[in-house]
């Protein structure tokens, strides 16, 4: 069951280092979100949301490792995908290449919800039951 936990938690941590890229510029963001970004501000902020996206991708596969580290991981991605979903909605109107990132984050959320389960079940079961 530990494999199983930490293979979900690992997969929302490669969805989590695919934008990571636009921390190289505009033709990345481009090719990432389907926009060009004109904007030297919006270009900062940006690069730095794939900077940020990076250090928990990282951190997500490093617990998928370290059990300890498990359920904070859980919450991070959950708050992570769930945050960003919840703002696409909201606003609406996206593009193709947004929705692929929408669509990437409810993977990403059901990998969460079936790691956060398996987590909390194999974490109440007695020492002897656990395989």
């Amino acid at each position: 069951m530990e494999k199983v936990i930490g293979t979900l938690i690992a997969v929302v941590g490669i969805i989590h280092l695919m934008p990571v890229t636009g921390v190289l510029g505009n033709e990345q963001l481009a090719t990432l979100y389907g926009i060009l970004i004109n904007e030297p501000n919006l270009e900062i902020l940006m690069r730095h949301r794939a900077v940020l996206f990076g250090l928990l991708g990282v951190f997500l596969l490093y617990a998928a490792f370290r059990p300890a580290l498990r359920t904070l991981a859980i919450i991070a991605g959950f708050v992570s995908v769930t945050s960003f979903i919840a703002i696409a909605w909201s606003v609406g109107g996206y593009n193709d290449a947004v929705n692929r990132v929408v669509i990437a984050d409810i993977i990403a959320i059901a990998a969460l919800i079936a790691a956060g389960v398996l987590q909390v079940r194999y974490k109440t079961r007695s020492p002897e039951t656990k395989t």
